[in-house]
């Protein structure tokens, strides 16, 4: 008996993997796709839409701590399960939903993660299969601790599942997902500490926003401790110890009823078998050309987080970057070369933290001759009537040209005032004509006219 063979066999449900599936078989291929986990991916299931469902608690919290006093008399009484019910929402449909479209479209569906036996040969749910194209789009997993005791710690997943806070949470990393979920739990009144290897929180981002962001932390109750390597977690009695090395050696522990691995996310690709299939890749994902083939397999692609290219581990990038691979599988009159347009990246903490383009040394490295303009504006009018204390910008600019070469935010709305740079950079609206355009006032946006 025959191995059952596809056109195309997709390994990964999240929305590089399902954009990918539903193109080629609409364009008559016959395809394949598979998933150890919950069909849907992570952003939808268990990534950035619920993350920011619970957001929307804290940003009502903390608008009205802000106001009180100014127009709020008593502060909003709010409960954690009835917050987690109303996520569920949002994520509880999704597979089912996610599985009844693939049936609709004709696609046949494993619910297991393939290993690969040669260049274009998969074992999956005990059956072998063979593909003419196979392409990775299986995203991050968290990152699992190297060291005695990292079974206790729960993840960012789990967090999103905890049917009650506890009393005191220590957060292990100080990246995106430890400073949105501190800020998350430290706003509905647990006490949070965060530890990190590095000198400061959020490396990636611009230094100077990102000390506003730290204060803005401390504010709300959030204690740091930096330069600490994480040795071991001990179970107690109640709590859990966490060991740390300081930076001089010292010997750092701290007791939390709860501890959090926020230590990072890395590429979901342990259980493929990859060499079998000759298939390069690396710490940062599945090694690809500039049309997200592998380097050593011409039969696979990957896309989405997990592919090793210059593209954000974002959920927007997933979509273009599946766009490539399909245009590439059916030969499609489109772009097939990946090209990256400035990515923004926003760290969802109350105030945000965003980010666009070029940080300051970047920019100075490559041989820009540039102006930075940079101020601390909580007296602003849209930071001012909502009592916020934080708001500030850095900008970068051509001094030749007057093109926006990057900016950082910090603020209550950067967020969405980021795209408006995003626009701006994509777009080569010099600083003169930002400054003519007509915005609507007062509004966030319209800010950014004074920021160039």
């Amino acid at each position: 008996m025959g191995f059952e063979h596809f056109d195309v066999f997709v390994i990964g449900t999240g929305t590089a993997g399902k954009s990918v599936a539903r193109e080629c078989v609409e364009s008559g291929k016959k395809v394949a796709i598979a998933d150890n986990r919950e069909f849907g991916g992570t952003c939808a299931n268990r990534g950035c839409d619920p993350k920011k469902v619970l957001v929307g608690l804290t940003e009502i919290l903390d608008r009205a701590a802000k106001m009180k006093g100014n127009g709020i008399a008593k502060l909003p009484e709010w409960s954690w399960s009835e917050l987690l019910q109303f996520k569920k929402k949002f994520t509880s449909a999704v597979p089912a939903a996610t599985e009844k479209k693939f049936q609709k479209l004709g696609l046949k569906m494993y619910h297991q993660s393939p290993k690969f036996l040669d260049e274009t040969t998969l074992s999956v749910e005990g059956k072998t299969v063979t593909a003419d194209k196979i392409v990775i789009a299986t995203g991050n997993r968290p990152l699992e601790l190297k060291i005695p005791g990292r079974e206790f710690p729960i993840n960012s997943d789990d967090f999103m599942e905890l049917e009650e806070l506890p009393e005191s949470m220590i957060f292990i990393g100080a990246g995106y997902i430890g400073m949105e979920f501190a800020h998350i739990a430290a706003r509905c009144g647990v006490d949070v500490t965060v530890i990190d290897g590095a000198s400061r929180p959020l490396s990636n981002f611009d230094e100077d926003m990102v000390a506003y962001l730290q204060r803005a932390s401390e504010d709300i109750g959030i204690k740091f401790v930096f330069n600490a390597k994480v040795t071991e977690v001990e179970q107690l009695r109640k709590n859990f110890r966490v060991h740390a090395n300081g930076k001089n050696g010292e010997k750092i522990e701290l007791d939390a009823r709860l501890i959090v691995n926020a230590a990072g996310r890395v590429p979901s690709i342990d259980e493929l078998e990859l060499e079998k299939g000759n298939v390069a890749f690396s710490g940062k994902g599945i090694e690809v050309n500039e049309n997200l083939q592998s380097t050593t397999n011409p039969n696979v692609y990957a896309c989405g987080d997990v592919s090793a290219s210059e593209g954000l581990p974002l959920t927007p990038l997933s979509s273009q970057e599946a766009r490539i691979v399909t245009a590439n599988i059916l030969n499609l009159e489109r772009n097939k070369i990946a090209h990256y347009p400035p990515q923004p990246s926003v760290v969802f903490t109350l105030p945000n933290l965003a980010s666009v383009g070029l940080h300051e040394k970047e920019a100075r490295e490559k041989g820009y001759d540039i102006q930075v303009e940079q101020k601390n504006v909580p007296g602003w009018f849209n930071a001012k009537r909502i009592n916020s204390s934080y708001y500030a910008y850095k900008t970068i600019v051509d001094k030749k040209t007057g093109l926006v070469l990057g900016a950082h935010l910090i603020g209550d709305d950067a967020s969405e005032m980021i795209n408006m740079f995003v626009m701006a950079i994509c777009g080569k609206l010099d600083c003169r004509t930002l400054k003519g355009m007509i915005f609507s006032y007062p509004s966030w946006a319209s800010d950014i006219k004074a920021m160039v």
